[in-house]
């Protein structure tokens, strides 16, 4: 089973990397970042519910945990995860279906973490 929190860790690291690399490319890569992930027409929260949906259709591990703590740390309930892997699963067939499992599992790990007495 993976371990979708150190996947997260692991992410932030490779980013962190990155940025220390390739510094002018990345500040590019995070100022798309910040054009895109706010509150507009459209929430966070959904926001990073497409991205979630995105990242089961990709089949990417690291996307998959770091997303899943997104919308985890935005207050998004089971069942939204639930409908939008449901979006992902119909629109990337069966790989997505795959994924789709990975991804409940890692948000799964991350509310369980985040609820009293959790981990």
């Amino acid at each position: 089973m993976k371990d979708f929190a150190e996947l997260a860790r692991e992410v932030s690291s490779s980013a962190a990397a990155l940025r220390q690399g390739l510094p002018e490319g990345m500040k590019g890569f995070a100022a798309l970042g910040k054009g895109v992930y706010f509150d507009g027409a459209l929430t966070l929260k959904f926001k990073e519910l497409i991205a979630l949906a995105l990242c089961v259709a990709s089949r990417c591990d690291g996307c998959v945990a770091y997303h899943a703590k997104r919308v985890c740390d935005l207050g998004a309930s089971r069942e939204e995860v639930l409908e939008t892997i449901g979006v992902a699963i119909q629109m990337g067939g069966g790989p997505s279906m795959v994924y789709g499992g990975e991804a409940l599992r890692a948000f799964d790990t991350f509310k369980a973490e985040a609820a009293p007495g959790g981990r």
